[in-house]
């Protein structure tokens, strides 16, 4: 039997600081290797690319079924034929801040329209 940990799913946050004229590029090219990613890494749950109103931010959020895929996949990202570097640098990010978190509770709509709370693990 797992432990409740390993059963988690497991966040990968990633927030970039643009010049707004940077935004769509960097959207257009993070949305083009999240759909690479979730098409070659097993694990993968979902995964949205938000852009802020003030064209200053691009948050990426991939959401994957343990620790260990989600670690297996950013390095990949991170070697990849456009690299993670490569895409920080084409698109002159300012800043870049990382975040990891497990999946603790999860809110969603059911099919009734009713809101469900679960927790997960």
């Amino acid at each position: 039997m797992q432990s409740i940990e390993n059963n988690r799913s497991f966040t990968q946050l990633i927030e970039f600081e643009i010049e707004p004229h940077q935004q769509q590029g960097l959207v257009s090219a993070l949305s083009a290797q999240t759909e690479r990613l979730a098409q070659h890494h097993s694990g993968f749950l979902s995964a949205s690319v938000q852009a802020s109103d003030d064209g200053r931010r691009v948050l990426n959020y991939l959401q994957w079924q343990s620790r260990e895929a989600g670690e297996a996949a950013f390095r990949s990202f991170e070697s990849g034929e456009q690299d993670f570097w490569q895409l920080i640098r084409t698109h002159q990010a300012k800043g870049v801040t990382f975040g990891s978190f497990q999946v603790l509770r999860s809110i969603e709509r059911s099919p009734d329209n009713a809101s469900q709370c679960s927790l997960v693990g």
